[in-house]
């Protein structure tokens, strides 16, 4: 079977792409001493940082809303989780050997391939999404709360369970994007993407001109896009930095 792709989703995922190119730029900026910013404390980087996420999950839930309504089978949807956990597994490899100390163990990519099973074993919730994302997110606060409540649950800080998202201190890692709460802003994606196609399917066929086509040709390739950039990066700095 054929699956028609939207270039307006596509497009939507490209805006989080070169959003995020430009994030990862100035970090990338920062770290080799071109500037001198606080990305894990300022607002300012933080809450773009924020915003990107939501935005990549958001769209990767509207994306799931299409897959199950264009009925995707579950080996084709094995064959694309099986890249998204494989390209997590390189994330950590290489993050490992820039940032020993700090190697991305569950990024962006990782919580992506947990996420991306949950939703699609809950597709059929319908309404229900809505309150599970809720419910999702305010746990983040509810946790905080409990631990300070209750100092023995702790142990929700360790490595081996803080991917949960059930702590009260961040840990040390370059990249971190937990369950909880960010599986609710995938739970939105898949509910508002389900309610599109039943109420309002014209959105995802709109028009997007050229810069939008442009967009969109990014945003279809956005895993390999994501494995490729950053070393671009980092390779483009270093030579300039060679050079000087």
């Amino acid at each position: 079977m054929l699956f028609r792709r939207f270039d307006s989703l596509d497009a939507l995922r490209g805006i989080a792409i070169v959003w995020m190119t430009a994030y990862h730029f100035c970090f990338d900026l920062n770290h080799f001493g071109y500037l001198q910013q606080n990305f894990y404390t300022d607002p300012f980087w933080t809450w773009q940082r924020s915003a990107i996420v939501s935005l990549f999950l958001f769209t990767a839930g509207l994306g799931q809303a299409v897959a199950v309504q264009q009925s995707q089978t579950w080996p084709r949807f094995w064959r694309r989780w099986a890249q998204v956990a494989g390209s997590a597994l390189l994330v950590s490899a290489g993050s490992y050997a820039m940032y020993p100390q700090s190697f991305i163990y569950f990024g962006v990519l990782h919580g992506l391939a947990v996420m991306l099973l949950i939703v699609r074993l809950t597709a059929g919730w319908g309404r229900w999404l809505w309150f599970l994302g809720s419910a999702a997110i305010a746990m983040k606060f509810v946790a905080i709360g409990a631990h300070a409540v209750w100092p023995g649950i702790d142990f929700l800080n360790q490595n081996l369970l803080n991917w949960l998202g059930l702590i009260s201190r961040k840990p040390v890692t370059e990249d971190y994007v937990p369950l909880i709460p960010w599986l609710g802003v995938m739970w939105w994606g898949m509910a508002a993407g389900s309610w599109a196609l039943r109420r309002r399917p014209h959105w995802f066929g709109l028009q997007t001109g050229p810069a939008g086509r442009a967009l969109a040709g990014l945003g279809r390739w956005s895993l390999s896009y994501y494995l490729l950039h950053q070393p671009l990066l980092i390779g483009l700095l270093m030579a300039i930095g060679a050079l000087k």
